[in-house]
């Protein structure tokens, strides 16, 4: 049986990666035993084919990528799935705030959306809370694109002050 739970193991890490706690908790769900799961769960870490480090770096960098969440959106996530704190820290911090900044920016640009009014800039604000970004990343990201928005200097019919 403890051969079963092993190759059962290594089956669903062929589907899809998993942390140690969701491919402990696929094996308990289907009928293995404690020694058994823990047993499988010990060989694969040895084998080096189940990693949190490795799962919670790849599932940050496809989150980023793939679905544009945020920092704050991922880290809840990674929680979710019992990922030490200190993995989860070390997964993310390989984004800068400036990179964050940007890829937020790039999905305003993506929605195409004004930005003119305060109510254009509240649903912009609560859309990039919702994908999990800090509201600081979120209010200049927000700024960048109306800055990029904006008629360059001499393009426009509004008046120019001058400062002195």
């Amino acid at each position: 049986m403890r051969r079963e739970a092993f190759e059962r193991a290594v089956e669903a890490l062929g589907r899809r990666e998993r942390s140690v706690a969701e491919l402990t908790e696929w094996l308990v769900a289907r009928g293995f035993s404690e020694d058994e799961v823990a047993d499988a769960i010990e060989g694969l870490i040895d084998l080096g084919e189940l990693d949190d480090e490795r799962f919670a770096r790849r599932y940050a960098e496809d989150k980023r990528e793939l679905r544009g969440w945020g920092t704050e959106r991922i880290r809840e996530a990674l929680i979710s799935r019992d990922i030490d704190r200190d993995v989860i820290d070390a997964a993310l911090e390989s984004e800068s705030r400036v990179d964050e900044v940007d890829r937020a920016a790039e999905l305003l640009a993506g929605r195409r959306s004004a930005l003119d009014t305060e109510a254009d800039r509240g649903r912009a604000l609560a859309f990039l809370a919702r994908r999990g970004y800090e509201l600081e990343v979120a209010y200049e990201a927000i700024r960048r694109r109306e800055r990029e928005a904006a008629p360059e200097e001499g393009d426009s019919g509004r008046a120019r002050t001058n400062s002195c």
